[in-house]
């Protein structure tokens, strides 16, 4: 029986590349869905499919439970399993697959376009000009350097590396928290070695986040880890919209305590049209795009089609998160 798979990435399916031709090359039932679907949206389809090529769709106990006997394996499009209940499907010996490794130079660059954006005013700046108000007189924005400003980097993993790497060639300085550090590498490129995540939130002009989302990361920043901050203080977030308290940072962005706050990633996406983020000053969000470029996609693509591939041919070449092969 050929076998039955639930695509639901909408950055594998938008992009053209190598990738597209293998997924073409499999002898495979091909499913199509514009995700990330909710917990809902996957029990309607969940049952009959072998696999799910996945994003961050809500994969559930219930899901699974909907999913059995038929599923097989969840090949992830992408490291961040937050969405996954890993724990059931390991319970349930259903493999959970992954690609990490694929994204971190587009994510690190985006995180630096977010940051170039709000210190020169960039994006309000140029709605400005295409609106016509470039006049003899106007008062144009006034900006910041970022040389010489210090950049604190919470998770210092493949993302959080790039990250300090081009932060290094911008000039700035670089402290960093990791429960895991690299002392080779924060000796290689500078690296001040934080004791704990409040070290980095006071003392940084520039906080970038690279964690995962877990019970210990989820609202890591709100309204007290806000005031610890230095007046003025730029936040980044390419990692996960739930690692920040929505309301606590609109209202730290309407006070002028937190200067600027640029993401890639919000606690609800797409947002609600009152989304408290949503027009808030010196704040930029981006519709979860971090990663998607034609050169990632297709490295990620094919790295989760391959687990996949691999996987029924029974092949070493297979990244598990979970452990059950």
């Amino acid at each position: 029986m050929n076998k039955r798979v639930l695509l639901t990435t909408t950055s594998f399916q938008d992009t053209p590349g190598t990738h597209q031709d293998l997924l073409n090359s499999q002898d495979w039932e091909i499913v199509r869905a514009r995700g990330p679907l909710s917990e809902a949206e996957m029990l309607e389809l969940a049952g009959d499919f072998d696999v799910f090529l996945c994003g961050d769709d809500g994969i559930t106990a219930a899901v699974i439970d909907k999913s059995l006997p038929r599923l097989q394996i969840i090949s992830k499009y992408g490291i961040g399993l937050d969405k996954i209940n890993v724990d059931y499907a390991t319970e349930k010996k259903i493999p959970v697959l992954f690609t990490p490794g694929v994204n971190h130079t587009t994510v690190a660059e985006h995180t630096f376009g977010l940051l170039l954006g709000i210190t020169k005013d960039i994006q309000a700046n140029a709605v400005a000009v295409q609106n016509g108000e470039w006049v003899a007189g106007w008062k144009k924005p006034v900006g910041n350097e970022i040389m010489g400003k210090t950049i604190g980097v919470l998770g210092l993993g493949r993302i959080g590396k790039e990250v300090a790497i081009r932060a290094r060639a911008f000039g700035m300085d670089i402290i960093a928290f990791d429960p895991y550090f690299d002392d080779s590498f924060a000796s290689a490129y500078g690296v001040k070695r934080c004791a704990d995540m409040n070290e980095v939130l006071q003392n940084s002009d520039v906080i970038s986040l690279h964690c995962f989302l877990n019970e210990e990361t989820e609202n890591m920043i709100n309204a007290e880890t806000i005031s610890e901050m230095r007046d003025n203080v730029i936040v980044l977030n390419c990692a996960r919209g739930e690692l920040v308290n929505t309301n606590d940072m609109a209202g730290a962005l309407k006070s002028g305590k937190v200067g600027g706050y640029g993401a890639d990633v919000l606690d609800a996406e797409p947002p609600a049209p009152n989304h408290p983020l949503i027009g808030a000053p010196n704040c930029i969000i981006t519709s979860h795009i971090a990663s998607r470029t034609h050169e990632s996609v297709q490295r990620q693509a094919n790295r989760c089609l391959n687990n996949a591939i691999n996987f029924f041919a029974g092949a070493d070449d297979v990244l598990c998160a979970n452990g059950v092969l």
